[in-house]
């Protein structure tokens, strides 16, 4: 008489067919490793576009040259210079501008990438920094200075320009960008 118990004999890692033998690396395309060097250069020039006054040009060679294969600096570089971009875009230009890169080739996927980077800014400008707080030192009457009226130099003020461009995103691209925003697995 055999030993096994039969029921818990998992059948599906036995069938070469089958889902749970699926290799989750495939489902990733190989991405260029990118240097932070690179993105400074990249974001050299975007900046010189925004002070030439190409503000779609300039987001658009932002959003369309994402680093997704470089490490967290060249992300956090890439992230300044998307923030800058954003903030400098005058609000009764934000959907014209939106519009024109919808309907440009590609522009669904360009919009997808904008709203990466605005929830990553989001969340971003949510969490204090800890270069900050390590120099707060607590106030004589218990409370502490971490916490600032408006969320921090600046902090309420950036929040508020990526809430608008996000509602002028979902009005443009619709809610489904805001799902394959979440569903994709490459991080900006």
């Amino acid at each position: 008489m055999a030993t096994a118990n039969w029921r818990t004999i998992n059948i599906d890692l036995l069938d070469p067919e089958s889902s749970a033998n699926f290799p989750i690396s495939s489902l990733l395309p190989a991405l260029p490793q990118v240097s932070a060097a690179e993105v400074q250069t990249l974001s050299g020039q975007i900046r010189q576009l925004l002070r030439g006054g190409d503000t779609e040009g300039a987001l658009r060679g932002a959003l369309e040259n994402a680093p997704y294969g470089g490490d967290a600096g060249a992300k956090e570089v890439h992230l300044a210079t998307v923030s800058e971009i954003l903030q400098s875009i005058k609000a009764s230009d934000m959907s014209p501008i939106l519009s024109r890169i919808y309907s440009s080739e590609g522009g669904p996927e360009t919009l997808d990438v904008l709203m990466k980077y605005l929830y990553k800014g989001m969340a971003h400008s949510s969490q204090p920094t800890s270069a900050s707080s390590k120099s707060l030192s607590p106030q004589t009457t218990g409370f502490s200075q971490i916490h600032s009226r408006g969320g921090g130099e600046g902090g309420g003020q950036a929040m508020s320009v990526l809430l608008s461009w996000h509602e002028k995103l979902v009005e443009i691209a619709g809610a489904g960008s805001i799902v394959r925003v979440m569903t994709d697995r490459r991080t900006v």
